[in-house]
């Protein structure tokens, strides 16, 4: 390219002179510096007589020259520029576009983002209160009928969300039991009470935490999952065609879901309580004790009633975590940012309800006796 090709600005008084190829290379040379000149020497001419190519990156910049200048309230006002070169800005209208400006985000007082809060929160309560509903009799409808349950799909999801997840159940479960049992003893071995971490370690695992942890993996696993699942098919409108087709969302989708949940989170919670126990034991028997005293410990301190509560809090856990999930997916909006939001709200909402339910059940096993 010739030095007299290349993309050049200069101000002269109060002309600024554009000359030179208005290419993306060209553009790319001059803009800080004819941007420049519009805010510190405000022209009130723009020379383009000099200019001998313009293309999309050459419009864009005389515009914005314009905008700006329009903006500090003194325009450009346009001369020389070739006949054949017009046309390129015809289209645009500088003052329309000056006036718009970009947007400022809407301030708010504090008490209207008080009553928006509430209102959504309402909101979001009130179709959660509707999906309990419909998923309710979704179910009685599937338990009535069970030859119209998609006993194929729900295998297949009891396969994904329980088989596949028992590695990382087991994982989680072993190193839980060792650091709890390590971190118990050291307080226990100062009163020679070290033999209690058995005794301590089974009670926990088995009665709460086992179910509560495996409920978290649940849900940061396949309660992610089946919103994700979901809410894709709703953003492809494939939730429309079931319905127009005369199936009901819920008895397609979210009923295989919450009974392979319900099936496998149990079994989950025993797996984890297992090589939780496992974990434990290997801190026992490094204080000297043999295998033998360290299960029979677990068996005396573990009664059948902490093991069928921490079985039933696992199945209440897997209800909300899989309903959740589904109902996240079925009220996913428009998007692929939609899916992205329905999936975080799907586990935030879901530990929200683990947390809230084992308060309740832990007050009702004590209110009970159990």
């Amino acid at each position: 390219m010739s030095d007299t090709q290349k993309a050049t600005a200069a101000v002269n008084g109060s002309t600024l002179t554009l000359s030179g190829r208005l290419d993306a290379t060209g553009v790319a040379a001059v803009w800080d510096k004819a941007l420049g000149a519009v805010k510190t020497s405000t022209p009130s001419m723009l020379d383009l007589s000099g200019v001998e190519y313009l293309d999309g990156a050459g419009a864009a910049l005389v515009i914005e020259l314009q905008i700006q200048s329009i903006r500090q309230g003194r325009p450009l006002e346009r001369s020389g520029l070739k006949q054949d070169l017009v046309s390129q800005l015809e289209s645009f209208q500088p003052e329309k576009l000056a006036e718009e400006g970009p947007k400022q985000p809407e301030k708010r007082p504090l008490p209207e983002d008080v009553g928006r809060a509430a209102y959504a929160f309402w909101k979001d309560f009130r179709e959660l209160i509707t999906f309990v509903g419909a998923a309710a009799q979704a179910f009685v409808a599937a338990v009535l009928q069970p030859h119209r349950i998609r006993w194929k799909d729900t295998i297949h999801i009891m396969e994904t969300a329980g088989a596949n997840a028992l590695p990382i159940v087991a994982l989680i479960g072993a190193l839980m039991g060792l650091i709890m049992a390590f971190q118990s003893a050291i307080p226990l071995k100062r009163f020679g009470a070290d033999i209690y971490i058995a005794d301590m370690l089974g009670i926990a695992m088995v009665r709460e935490l086992g179910a509560l942890v495996t409920a978290i993996l649940l849900a940061g696993r396949s309660g992610s999952a089946f919103a994700a699942e979901i809410g894709t098919m709703k953003v492809n409108e494939e939730i429309n065609a079931l319905t127009t087709m005369g199936l009901n969302p819920l008895s397609f989708l979210a009923i295989p879901r919450v009974l392979a949940a319900m099936a496998v989170t149990p079994l989950l919670t025993m797996f984890f309580n297992l090589f939780a126990l496992a974990g434990g034991s290997v801190v026992v028997m490094s204080f000297g004790y043999s295998f033998t005293t360290y299960s029979q410990r677990v068996f005396s301190s573990v009664t059948l009633s902490d093991l069928v509560g921490g079985l039933f809090k696992a199945l209440i856990f897997s209800i909300l975590v899989a309903g959740i999930g589904c109902h996240r997916g079925l009220s996913t909006g428009s998007g692929a940012r939609a899916v992205g939001d329905s999936t975080t709200s799907s586990v935030v909402s879901g530990l929200v309800l683990i947390a809230v339910a084992d308060g309740i059940l832990a007050v009702t096993f004590y209110v009970l006796g159990i």
